[in-house]
């Protein structure tokens, strides 16, 4: 496979996550990444500045389809229902390879820490970019910022289960997402 056939930047990040589930995070090497891809190590270079880096592959897309799914939510929209729009937006880019690969990727993250800290600073990145959109909005910053959080929570619950389904292609992960953020929306009444 040669290195200018489209899908580098893919096939790069499902190699490493395989790799990084066979042998380990340490034991990966940037050679054995791009050789398991099909890439020479310079085209390596061109998508990601280390391996660490493949983890967040997407990151800016997902954080740019989280900030205009808010932006674009009608001007009365509630801080939530802004939230609920941008995780409608962001859930659209994710398909049939994500439900798939969301599996080796958390086997990935929890056996590193180094993976487990670079994914945590993606979530601090993903409520980061909704709490700017909010504010954008006219939302005060500390409600803007607690509806980015709920927003990042609701997003992950909602893509663990969705990872976890049957995969029968009947459900997105909008779906799921949305349901978590009305069960965060729930909890948070509770609180007092």
């Amino acid at each position: 496979m040669g290195r200018w056939e489209p899908g580098a930047r893919e096939r790069l990040v499902v190699a490493a996550v395989d790799l990084f589930t066979e042998q380990g995070y340490d034991a990966t090497t940037v050679a054995q990444i791009a050789e398991r891809a099909g890439v020479t190590k310079s085209t390596f270079f061109r998508h990601f500045p280390d391996k660490r880096e493949l983890l967040v592959a997407g990151q800016e897309t997902l954080s740019r389809l989280l900030a205009e799914g808010i932006a674009d939510a009608p001007a009365g929209a509630t801080p939530l229902e802004a939230v609920a729009a941008g995780l409608e937006r962001a859930s659209s880019a994710m398909g049939t390879m994500s439900r798939e690969f969301a599996p080796r990727l958390k086997a990935a993250v929890a056996a590193n820490a180094e993976l487990q800290e670079r994914d945590a600073l993606k979530s601090v990145s993903l409520a980061a970019a909704m709490t700017t959109a909010l504010v954008a909005r006219g939302i005060p910053d500390p409600i803007a910022a607690l509806a980015g959080e709920l927003g990042v929570l609701a997003f992950k619950r909602g893509y663990a289960q969705w990872s976890e389904g049957d995969g029968d292609g009947k459900d997105d992960l909008a779906g799921y997402a949305l349901a978590a953020l009305d069960e965060l929306r729930a909890a948070s009444a509770s609180l007092g």
